[in-house]
C-alpha cells in the first residue's frame, strides 16, 4: 500500500494543477477586460446603423463555453454588439460574404474574409471599421477565437 500513496499524490496533485490552469485560461480574460461600452454607446452607435443581425447560442458549432447572443449593428464606421459573448481569450471579428456556423466553414472561407479587428469586452462591444472598408461587401460577421481556433458565433445581416 505504500507504493501507492506517492502515485495517487503526484496524480491528485496533477489533476489539480490542470483544473488551475484551465481555470485560469478562463478567468484570464475576464480579469483584464477593459470596461465595456455601456448601453447607451452602443444604442448610439446603433442609430447610425445600415444594418442589423442577431447573434444566436444555436448554431452548428456554437457551446457552452463559445456562444454570443444579442443584437449586432454595422455601420460604415463601426459594428457594436449590445448583448454578451462567451468569456475568452483572443476574439478578432471578421465579416465574411459567406455566412458560416462551423470551425470547417470559417477555416476553408478565410482568405475571401476580413479580419476587423479585436473584440475585448464580452458585455457590450464598439469595433471600429478600418478605414475604407465597406461593409456592403459582406454579408456576416463573425466573432473567431484566434488563439485556439474556436468558432465563437456569427450573424448574417444582409
Amino acid at each position: 500500500m505504500k507504493p501507492f500513496k506517492p502515485l495517487l499524490l503526484t496524480a491528485t496533485h496533477l489533476l489539480s494543477l490542470a483544473i488551475g490552469f484551465a481555470a485560469g485560461i478562463y478567468a484570464l480574460p475576464i480579469l483584464i477586460a477593459p470596461e465595456a461600452p455601456t448601453a447607451q454607446d452602443v444604442a448610439a452607435q446603433a442609430s447610425t446603423a445600415q444594418w442589423t443581425a442577431t447573434f444566436r447560442r444555436d448554431l452548428k458549432d456554437s457551446d457552452a463555453l463559445h456562444w454570443g447572443e444579442g443584437q449586432v449593428s454595422i455601420s460604415a464606421q463601426a459594428i457594436a454588439l449590445e448583448g454578451r459573448l462567451a468569456p475568452g481569450p483572443d476574439y478578432k471579428l471578421y465579416l465574411s460574404p459567406t455566412f458560416v456556423e462551423t470551425e470547417a466553414d470559417f477555416n476553408r472561407l478565410k482568405p475571401q474574409m476580413l479580419r476587423v479587428g479585436d473584440v475585448k469586452t464580452f458585455d457590450n462591444f464598439i469595433v471600429a471599421l478600418p478605414q475604407g472598408v465597406d461593409p456592403a461587401k459582406f454579408n456576416t460577421v463573425i466573432v473567431w477565437c484566434e488563439s485556439f481556433n474556436e468558432f465563437i458565433t456569427a450573424a448574417q445581416y444582409r
